[in-house]
């Protein structure tokens, strides 16, 4: 009888421990999603930014559209970074995080009372941090292998 209790404790000890690795191991893979996600939204911006921003110069309406995706872009760059990452994707998401806030920064500059100033976005480092950002995709995405 002891034999099979101390059976038994092992077990569901094994259980739980096993049940505990999925657990953490679904939370990286729902982080690398989103993640993955952020990434692909800032990367899209970065995409059609410099042709927006040509364009606002000459036409009210896109510059107004571009003014609504970058605010559209802090508001997703501020949500992101509160998300809590699993303890596999500690690492990543800090420089993720570091990355985001420099990405910010660059948009507060070029966004003053809610309009963009033109002529400071196109002097901007705001594109190449969006290439920063984006050049963490393939680790991220490793966490999830």
């Amino acid at each position: 009888m002891r034999k099979l209790m101390l059976l038994l404790v092992v077990f569901s000890t094994m259980l739980l421990s096993a049940c505990s690795l999925l657990e953490g191991a679904n939370k990286t893979v729902e982080y690398v999603d989103q993640a993955t996600t952020h990434v692909n939204y800032v990367a899209n911006f970065a995409e059609q930014a410099p042709q927006m921003i040509k364009a606002a110069a000459t036409d009210p309406e896109i510059k107004q559209k571009l003014e609504d995706q970058l605010l559209a872009l802090k508001q997703e760059v501020e949500q992101f970074n509160l998300i809590e990452a699993p303890k596999l994707a500690k690492d990543i998401h800090q420089q993720l995080v570091d990355k985001n806030q420099a990405l910010l920064q660059e948009i507060d500059k070029v966004v003053q009372n809610g309009h963009v100033a033109l002529d400071q976005l196109q002097n901007s480092q705001l594109v190449t941090t969006i290439t920063d950002i984006t050049s963490l995709l393939n680790r991220i995405q490793q966490l999830g292998l």
